[in-house]
């Protein structure tokens, strides 16, 4: 019997490190080698959280509806804010990928509206908060108002960018861009600093983020 486990550990340990280096990765290879520099991934994206100096970027691809996009930005997402973005280990950059249809891409749309009023990321986390769940219809005009209420935006400009639909092909670009460089989930991840790039993903347990985190900070020390 012990020589059983004997063999059975080490065989356990082999599945759970290839389903970490499954999740962990570097973007190294192929096509999107051109693509992947900081200033083509932080293009178009959201106005950045955190240092501008920080050494380490996250960059995540979410979605509005997504669960788990919900469900990081309510437990990992908090934990790293405070400590690492507001340490200044650590900035953080949101792209869209609206993988449930219209709705999401809507809602995207409103993020920038309201980031033409200064309040990208207020209005981001009222998304968030107000969650209801993936194509349960809980994205309406009526409700992406309400969170402009919310956040004390100018109801009138909002409104008047969300009907022309201001920001409906800069949504669109960022996932097509997302696909160019091998996004196809969300949440994703890349994690990176001026030698590495890092990619994540899923929700995985904040314990991953410290890892990679970690890593590329020894990486450039």
């Amino acid at each position: 019997m012990k020589n059983y486990y004997l063999l059975i550990i080490p065989a356990v340990i082999g599945i759970f490190v290839g389903i970490y280096l499954s999740i962990i990765e570097n973007v190294e290879s192929g096509e999107n080698v051109t693509l992947l520099t900081a200033e083509k991934l932080l293009k178009n994206g959201s106005p950045m959280q955190g240092s501008s100096r920080a050494p380490i970027t996250i960059l995540e691809w979410g979605d509005y509806q997504c669960t788990f996009c919900y469900r990081f930005h309510e437990s990992s997402l908090k934990v790293i804010q405070k400590e690492y973005i507001e340490t200044g280990m650590v900035n953080l950059v949101f792209k869209d990928f609206p993988l449930n249809g219209p709705d999401s891409v809507l809602a995207a749309e409103a993020t920038y509206c309201a980031n033409d009023q200064g309040r990208y990321w207020l209005y981001h986390d009222e998304l968030y908060t107000n969650w209801a769940g993936e194509r349960t219809g809980w994205i309406t005009d009526n409700s992406l108002n309400m969170f402009a209420e919310s956040v004390d935006l100018d109801i009138e400009k909002f409104n008047s960018c969300l009907d022309d639909h201001k920001y409906r092909q800069k949504v669109l670009d960022l996932e097509q861009f997302g696909r160019n460089i091998g996004i196809d989930a969300t949440p994703s991840f890349l994690v990176f600093n001026d030698e590495k790039i890092i990619k994540i993903t899923g929700n995985q347990p904040l314990d991953v983020f410290r890892k990679v985190i970690d890593a590329l900070n020894n990486s450039s020390a």
